[in-house]
């Protein structure tokens, strides 16, 4: 019993590192743009999806929660660079994504040097599969 335990919980961890290597998180605060900027580069033949996209279709969208902070304010939502636009064989729906590299970002106000804190939750998509939703959190230094 105790050997199959074993080999589940190996199954497991080996899938959670096989999906963080097919995407590299960079996270930096701007300083002349007061902007959090959070770069996604994503591994050739994978796809990360839009913020806007209709999750009841399947894919779980890109999303970022801050904790909350009084020194900062946000101002705005997320905003994104264009996406591609395709149709996607694993949902069979016209969909927006990203490949390669993609930079979001979020407006903040500050009142002085502190650290804003948070998560990203994003699924990864190649043609013929997706990885399980996954949750990164992180931490952004802020210095004026």
């Amino acid at each position: 019993m105790c050997s199959k335990v074993l080999i589940i919980f190996l199954i497991f961890i080996s899938s959670l590192s096989f999906g963080q290597s097919k995407i590299q998180w960079d996270y930096s605060y701007n300083k002349e743009q007061k902007a959090i900027e959070i770069e996604a580069t994503i591994a050739d033949g994978w796809h990360l999806y839009s913020q806007h996209i209709n999750n009841e279709i399947g894919p779980v969208p890109t999303s970022f929660l801050f904790t909350e902070n009084t020194q900062i304010k946000l101002i705005g939502q997320v905003t994104e660079p264009l996406p591609i636009q395709k149709y996607d064989e694993n949902f069979e729906a016209l969909l927006d994504f990203f490949e390669g590299k993609a930079v979001f970002i979020q407006r903040v106000a500050t009142k002085g040097n502190t650290t804003i804190s948070g998560s990203v939750t994003y699924m990864l998509c190649n043609e013929t599969m997706c990885l399980p939703p996954t949750e990164e959190l992180f931490e952004i230094p802020i210095t004026n």
